[in-house]
C-alpha cells in the first residue's frame, strides 16, 4: 500500500496562515515532517478555495515540490483550483477526486483525460450521498466507472474510493465491512483491474482520543491491506499506524522480507 500523508490541510491554522500570507515555510515543514514518518505521497487539502482559488493552490503546489518529488494528490472541489495546480505540477499527480454528482462530472472529470492524470473516484451518489447498502455500494461503483470510460478515461488511471465511514454512525461498523467486500470484488464486478483509495482517518471523527484513534485504524488496515487496497490516505504522524502499515506492505510484499523496513 502506498502511504498517503492526509496533514497538509488547510484547516490548520497554521497552514491556513501560510497560504494567505504566500508564507512557504510552514507548508514546507509540514511536507518533510510527513516525509520523516513514512509517507510516499502528499495530499493538499485546500479545501474549496474561494477567495482565490488557482493563485492559492498553485502556490501550495509549488510549495510542496519545492522540497519533494513524491506524488502530490490535488484535494479540492474547486475545478479551476486543480487544473491551475496541474499546470504547475513537475511531480506525479492525482486528482482527488470526482463523484457522480453532476458538477463533478464536467468540470472535475475532463481534467483528468486531458493532463492524463490518475483520479480518483468517490462512491457517492448523484447528491454526494454515501451509499449505505452493500448492493447500492456496488450499483454506484458500476455506475462512476461507466462514467469514467464515457468520458474516455484510461482504467488504468482510475482509483476508486469506498468511502470509509465513522465507526460512530449507526451502520458504520456495517458499512466498514461492506467497504472490504467491495474492494475484494471491485476488479470482478467491473471487469477491469482498479485501484483503490481509502481515507483511514475516517474511521474516528471529532474529539477522540488519539490512542483510541489508534487502536481502531491498526486493527482495520491489515483488513483493508489483505482485501488488496492500493493506497491508503492517514494520518502519518500517528506512529502505531504507519508502523502497522510497513509491517504489513513488508509481510505482503514479493520481495525478502527485511526487518530495516520497519
Amino acid at each position: 500500500m502506498l502511504i498517503v500523508a492526509d496533514n497538509l490541510n488547510i484547516l490548520d491554522p497554521e497552514i491556513a496562515r501560510a497560504v494567505d500570507t504566500e508564507n512557504p515555510e510552514p507548508i514546507q515543514r509540514c511536507v518533510r515532517r510527513c516525509i520523516d514518518s513514512g509517507a510516499r505521497a502528499i495530499d493538499i487539502n485546500s479545501g474549496p478555495l474561494l477567495r482565490r482559488p488557482e493563485q492559492d493552490f498553485t502556490f501550495l503546489v509549488e510549495a510542496v515540490q519545492a522540497v519533494t518529488t513524491l506524488p502530490l494528490f490535488l484535494d479540492t472541489a474547486n475545478p479551476g483550483a486543480i487544473e491551475a495546480g496541474l499546470a504547475v505540477c513537475r511531480n506525479p499527480a492525482v486528482i482527488n477526486g470526482f463523484s457522480l454528482e453532476p458538477a463533478k462530472l464536467e468540470e472535475i472529470l475532463p481534467l483528468s483525460v486531458a493532463y492524463d492524470t490518475d483520479i480518483i473516484g468517490y462512491l457517492l451518489d448523484v447528491r454526494s450521498r454515501v451509499p449505505m447498502e452493500r448492493d447500492e455500494m456496488m450499483a454506484t461503483a458500476v455506475a462512476l466507472f461507466g462514467a469514467y470510460r464515457e468520458s474516455g478515461g484510461d482504467p488504468s488511471r482510475l482509483i476508486i474510493d469506498p468511502v470509509i465511514t465513522p465507526l460512530s454512525w449507526e451502520d458504520g461498523i456495517r458499512r466498514n465491512r461492506s467497504v472490504i467486500h467491495l474492494i475484494q470484488s471491485l476488479s470482478d464486478l467491473l471487469g477491469e483491474s482498479v485501484r483503490t483509495v481509502a481515507g483511514l482517518s475516517n474511521l474516528a471523527t471529532g474529539s477522540i482520543p488519539n490512542e483510541k484513534k489508534a487502536a481502531v485504524e491498526t486493527a482495520f488496515l491489515p483488513m483493508l491491506a489483505a482485501a488488496g487496497l492500493d493506497m491508503v490516505l492517514m494520518n502519518v504522524h500517528r506512529r502505531n499506524t504507519v508502523q502497522t502499515a510497513k509491517a504489513v506492505n513488508a509481510m505482503m510484499g514479493d520481495g525478502v522480507f527485511s526487518w530495516a523496513e520497519l
